[in-house]
């Protein structure tokens, strides 16, 4: 294996997390539907806003590694949800969903060989596809180690 592969091979174990932190789907496994919009006594969210805001930061930062088009999002407004509570069992389920199928096309944008992992972005002001993959890595781990917080301060973590 050469340079270029194992730096991708890292990369790549680094988005799916369980190395130096907790993965994804086991953060958000079984979380009871009647606590995903309770704010914890002492945190500033709920387990809706964090995988909202989750998801919403990883696709901002996809959607600025691949498209020339690129428009950035208003901070703070269109990275938090309106409210701390899902509006229904559905769009907790399709976050989940949007989470996973933006985090596989981040995956496959960095696993592609013709995907150089230095080249600086077109479109932005020194970025690379490489910082992009380590600040979604570093986003995610960062926000799903808040919602351990949560999960242990409701009494759903084990």
């Amino acid at each position: 294996m050469n340079n270029d592969q194992a730096l991708r091979k890292h990369l790549l174990e680094l988005l799916d997390g369980a190395h130096a932190h907790a993965p994804f789907d086991k953060v958000i496994a079984d979380f009871p539907a009647k606590l995903r919009g309770e704010v914890p006594e002492g945190l500033p969210h709920s387990a809706w806003m964090l995988l909202e805001h989750i998801r919403l930061a990883q696709w901002d930062i996809l959607d600025f590694s691949r498209n020339p088009k690129y428009k950035e999002m208003k901070w703070p407004d269109d990275y938090w949800p309106k409210s701390s509570a899902p509006p229904s069992d559905a769009a907790w389920d399709k976050s989940v969903k949007l989470f996973h199928e933006d985090l596989a096309a981040m995956k496959k944008l960095v696993n592609d060989s013709n995907t150089d992992l230095f080249a600086k972005i077109a479109w932005g002001d020194g970025q690379t596809i490489l910082r992009e993959a380590l600040l979604i890595a570093n986003h995610n781990s960062h926000h799903l180690g808040q919602l351990i917080d949560v999960r242990r301060l409701l009494g759903v973590w084990k």
